[in-house]
């Protein structure tokens, strides 16, 4: 349930529309002020006023800051020709909504009078503590004066001491209660009330353009007795971090088991406000701890005597030293306070917690959707290989991309498990590859079952989303791969998209979310019977597409790197387990691993850094995650629309990286300069593959110059822009929670600053030099190197001769021997393989870009993989020495191998035998 805009509106959502109608309004009452220069004849500034303040009241009901109380104030002041007082509290009100002041030090106690004369003497923002505001929902069909009373009482409950302080907005409908969730970013619990009738009375045609899902869900059948347990089961599907309370006068034993799970808690009519009060701010604290990380600031305070590790620890290492006190005044004490190596005094063993990092790692998992939640401190590097080696054995199967991470890579060579490599289709103009297809995964697995290698076959592990941005339809592959393998085991890598679990669009993308989802379906009756009539429906040759429900189990695991899409010190990262058989098969292992790859001196900085992220996401998760979409959006836009930035630079499209057969939506783009903003939420909720619009890949090539240069020499050398990866011809910035206006301007200026110059450079250019630059445009756009697909397993390394999955390990492993290896030079490759030679790659060699390995240990050498190589013109390449040519085994080691491995399988017969 998300909205999004049409192409019929200039605003990418709500937030944007709304403070433009504040701008508007305040340029509006200034034009009228008599001390104005701008008094058009052919304007009426005041009839304009009070039309922005119309279409404004239409948005501010549906928050409680500033809300329609201080706009009907306005509007009087105008109606007086108070115009001074008018533009003087809307020029305030701007000043708070854009700066977020208002959150820190709000003004609750309705006397409107005394907030003017506040705000006029400048008390309103000056002194005082931090507040921690939020807003409370309270969807209750309410009369104006039953609704001031219930704010009055709720002001009346605060205690001046206190750091949370809310105040309430109140929406008298259905739908106008999903309008305010939708929008409003400062609510953080809700009161459902009785029972709310459905229908609005009161959407502007301002907002319809935004509310595209709200308007197409029809719950009108249901009665109101039934719409307040509705609603309190899609917020928990929708924004499940709020807390949410029900009032009804339903007898308890009439309460139905799913209502009362929907709500964390339900009062009756008679029950006394206060202890409503009580039970919001109880559940805002809740969310608010940090375990570890208040453990860890309470023990930098106490008075320590260190006779342990680390003589940094309380900095006296460092602040007594002469010679790096400069390190210490640099970093502050509060980091060396905080480094100990202790476990006790309320901190925790990360390899065995018991207290306050057990509960920060069970919050995590409350807050990320998982059934339990790991925090590692190396990196998700480690997180991948804690997950394979904890689930995979030498012998077993593992269908992977073959573009994913080097770790997963290495992790196979750790655990000893045989790789089946899928292929993901290639983009081939800029030197990427996109996603594996469904059907690919699903022909491989069939390929194993035929040739009696199913039951061998453990896990699938695909990453999601990818470096460019692309994201499976994690729902669909793991349906129709469970409809085949019932206990297949999925690892989605979802490194860069830790930030997606908290907005909804994104979160129906996550292995998280659709295990639960799946999990809850399979459990139904409505699903057994569609089952059944579905396998009723195959034919003798068909696939099915749907799991036994009998059978199916459903086995989750999501790595992600915290630290790159969320609040974390480097290497910050999290292991999220949705796995209904882990503490009956997998927790020992999962332990066993975990202890052979986490550190005995855990950063403890990186993990009180990831409590305390994890308090962020459940408080402001969906907010910044809008608000960092719509920045990626602005940037967009602005380069499509600014002609020059669009001759040299073009912002690649949905259709750039997804062929028309996985879009079934159509959608090609998300924004165009005839309609605007397309709406997102169909594609995402149906497609094959989506694009995730924060990661922006910008074609570079038609100003002439490689990926790799516009990076180092332009971007970084120059103007200081760090960006996320290169291609041959294209670079990707990508957007964050981190990620601020004055950064996407500053981003904008400097391309508008370098084609500029490149528009001056090429103004001076004569005839010959227009030749060479247009060459090394096309050279870039046009002359791109195909893009080579995994060839196969040399016959030494193949598990079962002619079926996928290879050896990796025992490849990786004979190569440590110098005699098995030798070097060819690269140009001669081709020669050596024309003379009927078989070439074995005995390393991972991965250059950068594209970043992941075009040959592994083991591995067949294409000349497809050759001529790729001879073509790249980037600079690094790991796994290859170009003094020295490509590390291969001699013909002699692949012989002894093979007849190793004939003897060894005969020794196995005769002991069967």
């Amino acid at each position: 349930m998300t909205g999004s805009t049409q192409k019929s509106t200039p605003h990418f959502n709500v937030a944007q529309l709304r403070i433009d109608l504040w701008n508007r309004l305040r340029a509006a009452v200034q034009s009228i002020n008599p001390n104005s220069s701008d008094l058009s004849e052919n304007r009426d500034p005041k009839g304009e006023a009070l039309h922005l303040l119309k279409n404004l009241m239409a948005v501010e009901s549906y928050y409680a800051f500033p809300g329609k109380n201080r706009l009907i104030r306005i509007e009087k002041a105008l109606q007086r020709e108070e115009y001074s007082a008018a533009y003087g509290k809307i020029v305030e009100l701007v000043r708070q909504l854009v700066s977020d002041s208002y959150r820190s030090k709000p003004f609750i106690n309705n006397d409107y009078e005394q907030e003017d004369r506040d705000s006029e003497s400048g008390n309103q923002s000056s002194g005082g503590p931090r507040k921690n505001y939020f807003e409370v929902l309270f969807v209750d069909n309410l009369s104006k004066k039953e609704e001031d009373a219930l704010r009055n009482k709720t002001s009346e409950l605060s205690d001046d001491d206190e750091h949370l302080v809310y105040d309430i907005t109140v929406q008298r409908s259905f739908q106008d209660a999903l309008i305010a969730l939708l929008v409003n970013y400062n609510i953080q619990s809700v009161v459902v009330r009785y029972a709310p009738p459905y229908y609005s009375e009161n959407i502007s045609e301002l907002l319809r353009p935004f509310l595209g899902q709200i308007l197409e869900q029809d719950y009108s059948s249901y009665s109101e007795e039934e719409l307040g347990p509705l609603l309190g089961k899609i917020i928990k599907q929708f924004r499940p971090e709020l807390d949410v309370y029900y009032v009804t006068d339903t007898a308890i034993q009439s309460l139905k088991d799913s209502t009362i799970k929907n709500f964390r808690r339900i009062f009756y009519r008679k029950d006394d406000i206060q202890e409503l009060h009580l039970a919001i701010l109880r559940g805002i604290r809740e969310r608010y701890k940090t375990p570890f990380y208040t453990a860890l600031k309470e023990y930098s305070k106490k008075p320590v005597g260190v006779f342990h590790a680390m003589p940094i620890s309380r900095g006296n290492s460092v602040f007594k030293s002469r010679w790096i006190r400069d390190f210490g005044d640099f970093y502050g004490r509060n980091i060396c306070l905080a480094e100990t190596s202790s476990t006790s005094g309320g901190l925790d063993s990360l390899l065995q917690p018991t207290s306050s990092l057990k509960e920060a790692q069970q919050m995590a998992a409350k807050a990320y959707g998982s059934r339990e939640t790991f925090f590692v401190t190396n990196g998700t590097s480690t997180s991948n290989k804690i997950v394979q080696q904890a689930l995979v054995e030498p012998g077993d199967l593992v269908l992977i991309d073959r573009d994913c991470h080097k770790s997963h890579h290495y992790g196979l060579v750790l655990a000893g498990a045989l790789p089946v490599y899928l292929d993901s289709y290639p983009i081939e103009k800029y030197s990427m590859y996109g996603a594996v297809p469904l059907h690919e995964i699903k022909e491989t697995l069939l390929d194993l079952k035929k040739a009696g290698r199913l039951h061998k076959v453990k896990m699938l592990l695909l990453t999601n989303c990818t470096f460019d941005g692309l994201v499976y339809n994690v729902e669909r592959v793991m349906e129709e791969i469970l409809a085949i393998k019932p206990d297949m085991i999925f690892l989605w890598d979802e490194a860069w998209f830790a930030f997606a679990g908290f907005t909804y669009t994104y979160k129906q993308r996550t292995g998280m979310f659709n295990a639960n989802r799946l999990y809850q379906k399979y459990r139904t009756e409505s699903y057994r019977s569609k089952y059944k009539a579905h396998i009723e429906s195959l034919g003798k040759d068909d696939v099915p597409l749907m799991p036994d429900p009998d059978e199916v189990k459903i086995r989750v695991y999501a790595t992600q790197s915290t630290h790159k899409t969320l609040t974390s010190f480097r290497q910050g990262s999290m292991i999220h387990i949705w796995d209904e058989e882990f503490g009956r098969l997998a927790s020992d292992s999962f332990q066993e691993a975990y202890m052979t790859h986490t550190s005995t001196s855990p950063n403890y900085q990186i993990l009180a850094s990831l409590d305390a992220g994890r308090r962020q996401v459940q408080f402001e998760g969906y907010e910044l995650g809008e608000k960092s979409l719509e920045l990626a959006m602005s940037i967009r836009a602005k380069i499509h629309d600014h002609p020059l930035l669009h001759k040299y630079f073009r912002v690649l499209t949905v259709k750039d990286f997804i062929p028309d057969g996985h879009r079934p939506s159509g959608l090609d783009e998300y924004y165009t300069d005839q309609g605007g903003w397309n709406r997102m939420e169909d594609a995402w909720e149906h497609d094959e593959f989506v694009l995730d619009p924060t990661k922006i890949t910008l074609a570079v090539g038609m100003s002439g110059i490689d990926g790799d240069t516009f990076k180092n020499k332009y971007l970084m050398d120059v103007y200081n822009i760090q960006i996320n990866k290169t291609s041959r011809n294209s670079i990707l910035f990508m957007t964050s929670i981190g990620t601020t206006r004055g950064s996407v301007a500053y981003l904008i200026n400097t391309l508008l600053d370098i084609a500029g110059k490149l528009e001056e450079e090429h103004r001076s250019l004569n005839t010959k030099e227009k030749e060479i630059v247009e060459k090394r445009v096309k050279s870039l756009m046009e002359d791109v190197p195909p893009l080579p697909d995994f060839s196969h397993f040399h016959a030494s390394f193949q598990a079962v001769p002619g079926v996928p999955g290879g050896d990796i390990r025992q490849a990786y492993f004979l190569a440590y021997k110098q005699e098995n290896c030798e070097y060819i030079p690269l140009e001669q490759c081709l020669d050596v393989m024309e003379n009927g030679r078989k070439l074995v790659s005995t390393t991972f060699v991965i250059p950068y870009p594209p970043g992941f390995p075009v040959l592994v240990p083991g591995q067949v050498i294409s000349k497809e993989i050759i001529r790729f190589l001879l073509a790249l013109d980037v600079k690094e390449i790991h796994g290859y020495r170009p003094e020295l040519g490509l590390k291969v085994f001699k013909e002699e080691a692949l012989n002894r191998k093979k007849t190793n491995s004939a003897e060894a399988e005969l020794q196995t017969a005769e002991k069967k035998n």
